[in-house]
């Protein structure tokens, strides 16, 4: 039998698209969540971004799109946002990413219309700068984000160019920091009630990941500097070549330190004052990296990276995806998951009593147009006369 999950009984309308927010309802959907995904009538576009795509669907939609049933609306229609409205009648959260001041333009805004008709309901709106401020209503996307906010200045060979982190790491702590904002409003219903306006945005969240370069501006007044692989605060935190396959370093302390030197045959080097303490080692890190590299020359990376991680030193092989997500690891404790021939990363939020459950694959556009039409009263005339009127719709009558 599935597990109900944490949040089964909750009910969240997604007209999210592209990442952050469909990462945030999956996580909600992930852990029991009936999440309804609504796309306009030309479906989601990250639909489109690809190879590569399975059934005409790119891998792309596929990864942040789980645990949802999948409908078409057009919004831009008063047929549509009836439906909408329909909807929420029956919501808890209502999800949105779309241009600040869509909804007032639809006469749906949530100060002006959504919270007095649905005083319960928790609207999260993801946004790329927020509604207000000089960059307020603008749009946005993870890599503006990640340059304006200065994650891109930081990220980088030192003598080399700014360089975006590869991964969208803005738009998914942007749907974490949403999941955060949507579960602490429905905890402050518990009390009031009430619902309430929350929001996430690509700025705040990008400049809330930029620790500990704001931290060092803040106290130090000197703008940070691209460092590579190597931690600006701390020494050795880097990436060192070994003789098969590079590892990752990762030295927290100094009793952390004289276990490292001493593994790696230098036990000499926690005993010159150039190294004794982190802020020495920070002082003298090019020196430092030298007589390491030096002796991690003829190191097995992957036999030397397990001996470390024994002896409590934090230190990992440099992997990639795919060897990665087949390590024995990441088998045994599940975290690619399966749905008939769909595969996907595990949530990584683990609960004891009530984990995370992967109930049904990314939908077809308009897989469940039909049936959450019928769930809303809609008899089967009005469902036809909804699609044929191109209002909605379904997956066996696509009109894209």
């Amino acid at each position: 039998m599935t597990n109900a999950g944490a949040l089964a009984g909750l009910r969240v309308v997604d007209l999210s698209r592209v990442l952050g927010g469909p990462y945030c309802t999956q996580v909600l959907g992930d852990h029991g969540a009936d999440v309804v995904k609504v796309e306009p009538p030309q479906g989601d576009e990250t639909r489109g971004w690809g190879p590569p795509f399975r059934d005409g669907t790119a891998s792309y939609f596929l990864g942040v799109n789980r645990n949802k049933r999948c409908m078409a609306l057009d919004l831009t229609r008063p047929a549509g946002r009836e439906v909408l409205m329909r909807l929420l009648g029956s919501a808890d959260v209502l999800v949105e990413n779309f241009k600040v001041g869509t909804l007032e333009k639809w006469g749906i805004g949530y100060r002006e219309v959504l919270a007095g008709r649905f005083p319960r309901l928790i609207h999260c709106r993801v946004s790329g700068f927020g509604g207000d401020g000089p960059l307020g209503g603008f749009a946005g996307y993870d890599a503006v984000a990640q340059a304006m906010s200065g994650l891109m200045s930081v990220n980088g060979e030192a003598e080399g160019e700014p360089v975006r982190v590869g991964i969208p790491v803005v738009d998914l702590a942007t749907g974490m920091n949403a999941v955060i904002a949507i579960l602490l409003a429905l905890q402050e219903r518990q009390r009031s009630g009430r619902g309430q306006s929350v929001e996430a945005t690509l700025f705040d969240s990008a400049l809330a990941l930029a620790h500990p370069h704001t931290a060092n501006w803040f106290l130090s007044g000197r703008t940070p500097q691209r460092t590579g692989s190597a931690h600006p605060n701390i020494s050795p935190y880097d990436l060192f070549p070994t003789r098969t396959r590079p590892v990752f370093v990762a030295i927290g302390n100094d009793r952390q330190f004289a276990r490292f030197c001493a593994e790696v045959g230098r036990p000499d080097l926690p005993a010159d004052p150039r190294f004794a303490r982190n802020a020495d080692r920070v002082a003298h890190r090019t020196a430092l990296r030298e007589a390491l590299v030096a002796a991690l020359a003829e190191r097995d990376g992957q036999a030397l990276a397990m001996t470390l991680l024994e002896q409590g030193i934090p230190c990992g092989p440099l992997l990639d995806v795919a060897e990665a997500l087949s390590l024995p690891h990441t088998v045994e404790r599940g975290t690619v998951i399966g749905i008939g021939d769909y595969r996907g990363v595990a949530n990584p939020s683990a609960l004891e009593r009530t984990p995370a459950s992967y109930r049904t694959a990314p939908a077809a556009f308009g897989a469940d147009t039909a049936a959450v039409l019928e769930e809303l009263g809609y008899d089967a005339d009005a469902v036809e006369a909804l699609c044929t009127g191109g209002v909605a719709y379904r997956a066996d009558k696509p009109t894209r």
